[in-house]
């Protein structure tokens, strides 16, 4: 783990910036306390960095469990009962792990992780254009469309022109330019400018410009526009910032209900974000899903041990992490020391960092994440990739991120279905002598239930006076459903004077009497041949 230091040291510093306005806007949406933000975001780097088998995934709070968690803290009567609920999701999410509930990971179409990438990348740069130009309104971490401010994500967009902040967008454009210019120039320079990352640069410039401006009338960035951790006054009013549950209400079954949603949620919503930051790490690690799962449920029960809000993987981190040339866990645990040392020691210093300059930091990962010639890759690989992979983008943009995916998953799924139909059988007119047609049927390697009416089709427009061959020979699973399709057939075969020839590994047999019969000796479920 210690391998990369080098590498890991630097990458941690940009996901730490990148983590603390996301912790504290989470826990804004979220209508829970701002420290329970940054409660999760230091339990997911340091307890779920160091049990999890991912090296570039990071975990904190997820914007995708915002609104269960609002809705859940006014149904259960109070956050210190809504963390009852997140302690029993721990728990479940560990028996997840133990039952090896992981592999639904490893089904997720790609078309639909890339549209979830993309997807979030679009948001990402969507979301950030207001707090660049210093409009605030909205809290970081509320990605979806309809907005707790009442706004959309473009009503904001446009609504932020008129409410434009000078000091704001000057150290937004600042700190843009100086990232860039790392990115592109300074980086290929030297280790040096590979080991100072642009993104520290550009905050350690945004917090000069808030107090050479900060009696300003005009150019000086107002305290609604800056990082607000909250600053306790000495030790007890910091470990007072901690929340307990109250376990007098585990006998509520609503306490048990949203345990399970929040078990079932972040456990999904880390599962894709596993299969997504895997498919971008340039050295194709593996995250074992299962021990991700036993991870989470532990960083999970702890958090809600100590009052923080719900953790997941999540791609915002992950994917910063990743463009910054993280290379082990050791970029996720650092990152949540930096958050816990930073709140204890400078959070005054904290304060002073603008939004807009994180806001850059932001658009930076968001473009990563969305490069315009990924949807030329898609749309080239023909519309079975590209239409589940759109559905998803226009799902995340327009909705949120777990009905985007959704939607994406049934479109993914349509498509499954639909190539199955198309690909059940291959039909081959061979010849049309002596007045009866010969046609032959080659049945594909594996045929379920799903090729039914592609099949049952093909089998009723057969005209009378036909020869069929009935080709099993690379068949190697026939669904029982399909045998009795064959089996109905062969009654109305006689009556249109149709005749059968079964070819299969089992023998050739002309106008069998019975096709159940014939394949008596296989599994009742299912046929393999």
């Amino acid at each position: 783990m210690f391998n990369y230091i080098k590498n890991d040291i630097p990458a941690s510093i940009v996901v730490f910036f990148v983590a603390l306005p996301l912790c504290l806007g989470i826990a804004l949406a979220s209508g829970a306390p701002l420290f329970s933000g940054l409660i999760a975001g230091i339990v997911g780097g340091i307890v779920v960095g160091s049990l999890s088998g991912s090296n570039i995934g990071v975990s904190g709070p997820a914007a995708g469990l915002a609104a269960i968690v609002l809705t859940a803290i006014g149904t259960l009567g109070g956050y210190q009962n809504f963390l009852v609920a997140v302690v029993l999701g721990g728990i479940i999410q560990i028996v997840f792990g133990v039952l090896k509930a992981g592999v639904i990971g490893y089904y997720f179409p790609s078309s639909v992780i890339k549209g979830m990438l993309t997807g979030i990348g679009i948001i990402i740069i969507l979301k950030q254009i207001p707090h660049f130009f210093g409009y605030d309104a909205d809290p970081e971490g509320d990605f979806a469309f309809l907005q707790l401010d009442g706004e959309n994500t473009f009503s904001e967009i446009f609504k932020t022109f008129k409410y434009i902040a000078p000091g704001s967008t000057i150290v937004g454009i600042l700190g843009l330019g100086i990232i860039l210019l790392w990115d592109k120039v300074l980086s290929k320079k030297g280790k040096f400018f590979q080991i100072i990352q642009g993104p520290l640069v550009a905050v350690a410039l945004g917090i000069i410009y808030f107090i050479i401006t900060e009696n300003h009338d005009v150019l000086s960035i107002s305290s609604n526009h800056l990082v607000s951790v909250p600053i306790p006054e000495d030790l007890t009013s910091f470990f007072g910032q901690f929340s307990f549950p109250n376990f007098a209400v585990i006998t509520n079954p609503d306490v048990w209900v949203v345990g399970f949603t929040v078990a079932l949620v972040a456990s999904l919503e880390t599962l894709l974000c596993v299969e997504a930051t895997d498919k971008i790490d340039p050295h194709k690690n593996v995250t074992p899903t299962n021990r991700e799962l036993l991870a989470q449920g532990t960083g999970n029960i702890i958090s809600g041990l100590i009052g923080g809000l719900p953790i997941t993987q999540v791609i915002v981190r992950s994917s910063a992490n990743i463009q910054s040339g993280g290379r082990t866990k050791l970029s996720a645990i650092i990152h949540g020391f930096l958050l816990l040392i930073s709140v204890i020691l400078i959070p005054r210093l904290l304060n002073m960092i603008p939004l807009s300059v994180l806001a850059a930091v932001l658009l930076i990962v968001g473009y990563k994440l969305a490069k315009p010639k990924l949807f030329k890759q898609m749309y080239d690989l023909g519309w079975k990739q590209s239409i589940p992979f759109t559905v998803t983008v226009l799902g995340i943009v327009f909705i949120d991120l777990l009905y985007g995916i959704g939607l994406g998953l049934l479109v993914g799924i349509i498509v499954i279905l639909l190539k199955s139909y198309q690909n059940s059988h291959f039909l081959h007119i061979e010849d049309k002598s002596n007045g009866k047609h010969q046609i032959k049927m080659t049945l594909a390697e594996e045929v379920t239930f799903f090729n039914k009416g592609a099949i049952l089709k093909e089998l009723d427009s057969l005209p009378r006076d036909t020869y069929l061959e009935i080709n099993l020979l690379k068949t190697r699973y026939l669904d029982n459903d399909i045998i009795e399709i064959l089996e109905d057939f062969g009654l109305k075969a006689k009556e249109r004077n149709i005749d059968i020839k079964l070819v299969s590994k089992r023998g050739v047999v002309e106008n069998p009497p019975s096709f159940i019969e014939f394949f008596r000796t296989r599994p009742k479920s299912a046929m393999g041949l």
